[in-house]
């Protein structure tokens, strides 16, 4: 069996409260041995804690992403900065941008970002970056800060985006979205890129496969999108699975 590393999903979701020991263990008879599971708020940070004991094969990260910014408090940097002290995670996050609705608190945004990016320069952590309509803004940002090192998940943007994050040292996540054939670009961009820069994702229970539309993810199912890139690089499943997992392993800093 092949060993995955699903370096993204909420598996502290509520979604998951009714299974979540069965969501587990389906997907560690798939092979999904690892797993980073990135914090939203300040509510979600015990949960994880709780979640990732050690010899459980789960990972944790924490911070406040930016479409919970209704639930965000000034304090609560502090909190994470303590958080950090008390439970060190494998990595900050997921932070970031997101710039879709019209409505949102970008000047909000920005200030979280910036200063949860500097913690994870402060406290030498790897970073999961949120980058939704603000792309060029995020790998500006990541630019100027300097001296960080990541994952942009969940990517979306253009070739010409990721070569500019692969300059600065950073990963993107692949998930769900590659398995859709009118995702032309992103399957363009996954089918040339450097393996060393690809990491696979679930981002469960969101982000479903074009097999399974509409239904709650799993990380399971990330064995699935192993198949997809595979079959657009036309390489080998087993090449593809152990560089992708040493990638996560190596950002994260998580022995074999």
């Amino acid at each position: 069996m092949l060993k995955l590393a699903d370096s993204h999903v909420h598996l502290d979701d509520a979604s998951f409260d009714t299974d979540r020991d069965a969501v587990i263990a389906r997907a560690r008879g798939a092979g999904v041995s690892l797993q980073i599971i990135p914090g939203v708020d300040t509510a979600s940070w015990p949960r994880i804690h709780a979640l990732c004991t050690p010899g459980s094969g789960l990972f944790p990260a924490y911070g406040m992403h930016p479409m919970f910014m209704h639930k965000h408090q000034p304090e609560d940097l502090s909190k994470l900065s303590h958080w950090l002290t008390a439970h060190r995670p494998v990595a900050l996050g997921e932070i970031g941008l997101d710039f879709h609705e019209r409505t949102v608190d970008a000047e909000g945004q920005r200030d979280y970002f910036m200063r949860q990016l500097m913690l994870a320069r402060e406290w030498d952590l790897p970073v999961i970056v949120h980058a939704r309509a603000a792309m060029d803004e995020v790998t500006t940002t990541l630019r100027r800060i300097g001296k960080l090192r990541g994952v942009v998940h969940s990517f979306s943007g253009s070739l010409q985006q990721a070569e500019q994050l692969w300059k600065l040292g950073f990963h993107i996540g692949i998930g769900g979205p590659v398995t859709y054939e009118r995702a032309q670009r992103l399957r363009s961009i996954v089918a040339t890129m450097p393996i060393e820069y690809l990491m696979l994702e679930s981002d469960a229970p969101d982000q479903p496969l074009s097999t399974h539309r509409g239904q709650r993810n799993e990380p399971a199912r990330v064995t699935e999108v192993l198949q997809c890139i595979a079959q657009l690089r036309n390489e080998a499943q087993e090449r593809i699975a152990a560089a992708t997992t040493a990638n996560v392993r190596q950002l994260f800093a998580i022995s074999d």
